[in-house]
């Protein structure tokens, strides 16, 4: 008995079947039960981040190799992730997007293969990679296989950073050493309510520790943007999160080789804010928000702030000066009166790293009393962890424009953004305070006698405090010294920078050879 030889219109035809299959992922009733959850499909999430129309997907016909526990009989096309290309705003990007719907968005080789193909494909275009996380882990049944996969995506992790913008969003659970690979990225973008990161889920905790904790308490979104710092952005809902990434795209360079793209905001280079003299209080030791001199300055106010729950003390993120993508880090009185702890320094110390990797100049508002003290910050590390960020700033070679508000004490005045660890232009209000300490500790210190020994100590303080802060807590000495470049009128602080800017657009400055620091992890 003969049979007969498909024809080339059926075979296109059976081509068109199965990609309409490959499309349904793990099937209408798993599709079904994602909805159910708060959850989008793969292709959904896919849809609403890139332009439309502009996807084209790589690889939806691959299916796993297993054979043991009886997966030879459940082969689904696509194996798990959708894997592609496509345009946001224009710009091309490579994204991958597990589906859940397919054995729990579980890892295996070949689901870890597709994922590593676009990664590859980034690479050799310069191109941003996004990933969107809602995995259950590594694929049980491929047993060394699929920890093999993982370990291949982290080494691309590594290899990717620094040379193209690499973006994850957890869009539902991310546990195991599958937490690892978003950890590796630039930016992480959490939902709340429907994504967990964990190393070990709720049940192992219970059974190893006697702890019990719920998914949302050990690893959601809140827990990563309050209290861990492992998350850069919650959003509200998926739509939300899609939005976040592509606010955030469009601060970045396609690649380290590249500039960010200049936008047209429509901002006046030249405009000044007589309301910038009234933020600062006239009492030194009293707060203020320092975001409110932020979007004074930038371009039409918007700041897109990072890691705003974390670390509340620094504040840093994405802005425009005449058009030109900058990062801002600044402290923020409102809170440790600004202070420099653990958190603060290695949030601002990752992101000055982060904008110097992607030829983004640093913006720096200094308003720091020092570091914060106590047993619990030096038995943490303080020492440690707040030499990151004096290192971030050393290393950075991108433009540097510094403009120190009001306190700049001891090393916390070298640590941000000072002309010693090379800034290009150091600016200062009329309010600054540059010196080893502030004034109350520097007299305590220099006229313990004399102030022992006064008839009314506390008004012989008082008059030594207001001598030392017209004598050293000014900028005019550190401006003498050419440690300042210019004290200028706040007024007139947004023409500054841009002009500093502009000045700096070609800045050219070279480190000394070497494979590569040893910064203080």
């Amino acid at each position: 008995m003969s049979s007969k030889e498909p024809t080339v219109k059926e075979k296109i035809e059976r081509a068109r079947k199965l990609r309409e299959e490959a499309k349904l992922g793990g099937g209408k009733d798993r599709i079904d039960k994602q909805h159910e959850k708060g959850k989008l499909t793969a292709r959904e999430r896919i849809d609403l981040l890139l332009d439309a129309g502009s996807f084209v997907e790589l690889d939806p016909f691959i299916v796993h190799q297993c054979t043991d526990f009886g997966m030879e009989k459940q082969k689904i096309l696509g194996d798990g992730v959708v894997t592609g290309y496509g345009t946001i705003d224009g710009r091309l990007v490579y994204v991958f997007s597990q589906d859940f719907t397919v054995f729990g968005g579980s890892l295996g080789e070949m689901f870890a293969k597709k994922v590593c193909k676009v990664m590859d494909l980034a690479m050799k275009v310069g191109a941003p990679v996004i990933g969107l996380n809602d995995s259950g882990g590594a694929r049980i049944q491929e047993g060394v296989a699929s920890l093999a996969g993982y370990g291949d995506i982290f080494f691309r992790n590594v290899i990717a950073s620094g040379v193209i913008p690499q973006i994850s969003a957890i869009m539902g659970p991310c546990a195991g050493g599958a937490v690892y690979s978003p950890a590796l990225t630039d930016f992480i973008v959490m939902v709340k309510g429907t994504s967990h990161m964990f190393i070990t889920g709720p049940e192992v905790i219970k059974t190893v520790l006697g702890q019990e904790a719920t998914f949302e308490e050990l690893g959601g979104a809140m827990v990563h943007n309050t209290t861990s710092g492992v998350a850069h952005f919650v959003a509200k809902k998926e739509e939300d999160c899609m939005q976040i990434i592509k606010k955030l795209l469009s601060y970045l360079p396609q690649n380290n080789m590249e500039d960010p793209p200049i936008v047209d905001t429509g901002d006046d280079p030249n405009r000044t804010d007589e309301h910038l003299a009234e933020i600062i209080p006239d009492d030194p030791d009293k707060p203020y928000d320092v975001k409110d001199v932020i979007t004074s300055v930038v371009d039409n106010g918007e700041f897109f702030e990072v890691q705003a729950l974390w670390a509340p003390n620094i504040v840093i993120g994405f802005a425009r000066l005449n058009g030109r993508s900058v990062g801002v880090v600044a402290n923020q009185p409102k809170y440790y009166a600004g202070a420099l702890d653990i958190n603060s320094s290695v949030k601002a110390g990752r992101f000055v790293r982060f904008c110097d990797a992607f030829n983004i100049p640093i913006i720096t508002f200094e308003d720091v009393p020092g570091f914060l003290p106590g047993i619990e910050q030096e038995h943490g590390g303080i020492i440690r962890h707040g030499s990151k960020l004096l290192y971030a700033y050393c290393e950075a070679t991108v433009p540097k424009i510094t403009v120190i508000l009001r306190k700049a004490y001891g090393g916390a005045y070298d640590v941000m953004g000072s002309k010693h660890s090379r800034a290009d232009i150091n600016y200062a209000w009329p309010t600054a305070e540059t010196a080893v300490m502030g004034p109350r500790g520097a007299i305590n210190i220099i006229f313990r006698k004399e102030i022992a020994e006064a008839k009314d100590p506390e008004k012989k303080l008082q008059e030594l405090i207001k001598e030392y802060r017209e004598k050293f807590a000014s900028p005019y000495i550190a401006a003498q010294k050419g440690y300042i470049d210019d004290v200028i009128d706040p007024a007139e602080t947004r023409p500054k920078l841009i002009s500093a800017l502009e000045m700096l657009a070609t800045k050219r400055e070279a480190r000394p050879p070497k494979k590569h620091a040893n910064i203080p992890l």
